[in-house]
């Protein structure tokens, strides 16, 4: 059974090796893959981004634990989500939003059975006390049933969309890579059609798009469709986070 982690712990403390030690422990046939630990600390917008993007490539059955939590020690929920044939394990603090609120099929669970837990539950750790326990007993074939009761008050959360008028489309920035490249919310499919483009960010003004970083001199910014099918700033040979310089919720503007 596969086990994704994405959390904000990073790779300098021991914490996400500490959770693979618990799941391993409770389920030593788990095949574990770490989606990301480097997630910005506490910033859940990034982390329903990134999971969204790469659920898909994961085979049905897969359980993705998610463990980005700054309400951990308070009375936020525990959750586990059944969504496409995969299982989620996350704090309830939108977290899954993207996941969730796309999904024309999902069944939503409040795991508080602590006999799934460790006897033990830290008030700063719940990464290791509780989701990664509750992954490891899934990737045994407990079933979400029996974990927690059916759950249909949870956080939602809110999808912050690009916003589309006469002429333009104003999206924003909601994720850098570690290359410096500023991913917006603003897809392809947004922009299908649209022919001569300029593209509006701080100060600097970008005309179209390019299908490839070689395209322009090192050192320039460009504008492109991403891997992950949104439209992203970036610099040839640097970095636009730095470069430009930008930032997290930063808008950006596309005119026609």
């Amino acid at each position: 059974m596969i086990i994704t982690l994405l959390t904000d712990f990073g790779l300098s403390d021991p914490y996400a090796g500490v959770m693979k030690g618990v799941i391993l422990g409770i389920c030593p046939e788990a095949r574990l893959v770490d989606i990301s630990h480097d997630i910005t600390p506490q910033n859940i917008e990034m982390a329903a981004f990134i999971l969204e993007k790469s659920v898909p490539y994961f085979p049905t059955d897969t359980i993705h634990c998610v463990v980005v939590d700054p309400g951990v020690g308070t009375s936020r929920k525990v959750l586990i989500a059944r969504v496409k044939g995969h299982l989620f394990v996350a704090p309830d603090n939108g977290v899954l939003k993207r996941i969730i609120n796309t999904a024309q099929a999902h069944e939503v669970f409040h795991a508080d059975r602590a006999e799934f837990f460790l006897k033990k539950i830290s008030a700063t750790f719940h990464g290791r006390d509780i989701f990664a326990p509750l992954a490891a007993h899934l990737a045994n074939g407990v079933k979400p049933e029996q974990i927690g009761e059916p759950l249909d008050q949870y956080v939602r959360g809110e999808i912050r969309e690009p916003e589309l008028q006469k002429g333009r489309i104003t999206g924003e920035i909601i994720y850098f890579d570690r290359f410096g490249n500023a991913v917006t919310n603003i897809s392809r499919t947004m922009l299908k059609g649209l022919g001569n483009i300029r593209i509006d960010i701080r100060h600097h003004t970008i005309q179209g798009l390019v299908s490839a970083y070689s395209q322009v001199k090192p050192g320039e910014p460009l504008a492109i469709i991403g891997s992950f099918e949104n439209l992203e700033i970036a610099v040839r040979e640097g970095s636009a986070r730095e470069q430009i310089p930008l930032k997290y919720g930063d808008k950006i503007t596309v005119l026609f």
